[in-house]
């Protein structure tokens, strides 16, 4: 999406979004593309709105505290933010992630600031029976996984992963290993 189109679109969004929070916390809202974060996949579209909650009065470390007032304020709004949810869905196709992130406003520390998000799209892979899985890749992994999706192999760096993993089942190499594997799980059962 070109730079000019993707800022009036965010300006609309944003001034969407105010409108379900008129208590004025919505921060902002921002659509991030490929090379904008690592994050998001070739193709891709990443919506992320800041919103400030009430910041709440400061115990012994202000975390248990600050911590209950972000919970409380994502459970009052929960009907809210999934029907953000949808808004999104259906205006940003392109969209895979719409991310929340909330902020008392006072100096970060560990755990105060939360994001919360949900896919916009992949409802079929959340449909279909599979684990998610965190990997930390570094930039020629990315790379890599994000060239396979350029050329058209996979939709989305999951489905390259996927692909890549199905590639290595295939290898001459994988059914020797297979066995190696139960070898050493019945050799582990014997002590």
């Amino acid at each position: 999406m070109e730079q000019a189109a993707l800022l009036k679109l965010q300006g609309k969004l944003d001034e969407q979004v105010k409108q379900h929070f008129p208590d004025g916390g919505v921060q902002q809202v921002t659509l991030l593309q490929h090379g904008d974060d690592p994050k998001v996949e070739p193709g891709g579209l990443w919506a992320r709105i800041a919103i400030k909650v009430p910041a709440a009065p400061s115990d012994a470390d202000g975390l248990g505290r600050r911590e209950r007032a972000l919970d409380a304020w994502q459970q009052a709004h929960e009907p809210m933010l999934s029907e953000l949810q949808r808004e999104f869905a259906q205006a940003l196709p392109n969209a895979r992630m719409l991310e929340f992130i909330l902020d008392d406003g006072r100096d970060p520390k560990p755990g105060i600031r939360r994001r919360i998000g949900g896919s916009l799209s992949d409802l079929a892979d959340r449909q279909r029976d599979l684990t998610p899985v965190m990997a930390r890749l570094g930039p020629l992994d990315l790379w890599t996984l994000d060239m396979l999706i350029t050329a058209g192999i996979a939709a989305n760096r999951a489905e390259a992963l996927r692909w890549v993993l199905a590639r290595t089942r295939e290898r001459p190499g994988y059914a020797k290993l297979t066995e190696r594997a139960r070898e050493l799980d019945r050799l582990k059962a014997e002590f």
